[in-house]
């Protein structure tokens, strides 16, 4: 897509609305966040909301509340809607209706597995992040602090504080234009990436306690039911970080965490080494992301579902 037609399309509208995806993680907030306070900033005579499901408590401390409505009880229809790190328009979840409604329609991502389905689609594969993305679109000139924070915030989550290999030479410049309009990277990283309260780390130990080893030590596997969700009291942030710490044991290749949302439910993600591509392990059950991390969500047993996901990690792990 033309950066000038997505120009074109904020100029003609007087109301704007952003949303990302359902359970958003650091990119979906930066990234939201970001395209919101620019926008503000350069067009302040434009009504511009942005829809979180919610805002996770270790990013709060970085935005105000009232920057930002939580939920979807209170939309209001658009002429433009803004689809920021959504890989597909189902996963914008309630706000899909104002998508339905608007005149023209944005897609600013980076997922592998999207398609295109916005009128105007940005999506950059090999970025590291949707928030990556958003910074190309953008005039450097026009931010300021707050933007960059916003916008740095995506950056850092979804490339592993730049160790992942999606980071690139161009991802470590826009860092540093993004250092230089002032945002504070140790406080931020320290706070949003690494900070873990006890409940998260009693259930991190429970998780890696009870993980299996399979397919001769290659995946590792852990769960949360629904019975231990109860015991904690946790929510789907206190699962931040659990599939990455996995994915580093010696000698595994994917990482695989379950966590049952309702009886027989799964959400499952995975992160991957080399040799696996779960982007096309996810596509197969409905879900996406990139090669070597990944989503979706499966019906059925623990055991329907791990040997579902292990047939075909093992069919890619035949051919390597």
């Amino acid at each position: 897509m033309n950066k000038s037609k997505f120009w074109d399309a904020v100029s003609e509208a007087n109301s704007i609305a952003i949303a990302g995806h359902i359970r958003p993680d650091g990119d979906c907030i930066g990234s939201c966040m970001g395209i919101t306070r620019y926008l503000r900033s350069v067009y302040p005579e434009k009504t511009i909301t942005v829809y979180l499901e919610y805002m996770p408590k270790s990013f709060a401390y970085l935005f105000q509340a009232d920057e930002y409505e939580v939920g979807f009880e209170h939309l209001k229809q658009a002429d433009l809607f803004i689809a920021m790190d959504c890989s597909d328009a189902e996963r914008l979840g309630d706000s899909y209706m104002l998508f339905e409604q608007a005149k023209d329609t944005v897609c600013i991502d980076h997922h592998i597995s999207n398609v295109g389905y916005a009128k105007y689609n940005f999506i950059a594969p090999k970025a590291s992040s949707a928030s990556e993305v958003l910074f190309e679109i953008l005039d450097e000139d026009k931010l300021n602090k707050d933007i960059a924070t916003a916008i740095y915030l995506g950056m850092v989550h979804d490339s592993g504080v730049f160790k992942y290999s999606n980071t690139s030479r161009r991802t470590m410049e826009i860092a540093g234009v993004l250092i230089e309009k002032g945002v504070e990277t140790t406080d931020l990283i320290d706070k949003t990436f690494y900070s873990k309260t006890y409940k998260q780390n009693q259930i991190l130990g429970r998780v890696l306690m009870e993980s299996i080893l399979v397919l001769d030590g290659k995946v590792v596997i852990g769960c949360i039911s629904q019975k231990v969700e109860a015991f904690y009291e946790a929510t789907s942030e206190d699962y931040e970080g659990i599939v990455e710490q996995m994915r580093i044991t010696q000698g595994v290749e994917v990482a695989i965490f379950l966590h049952e949302t309702s009886p027989m439910v799964y959400k499952v993600s995975m992160r991957a080494n080399d040799m696996v591509d779960v982007s096309k392990i996810a596509t197969m059950f409905g879900g996406g992301g990139h090669i070597k991390a990944a989503g979706c969500s499966m019906s059925g047993s623990y055991y329907d579902v791990v040997n579902a996901l292990l047939e075909q990690i093992n069919n890619q792990l035949q051919i390597c």
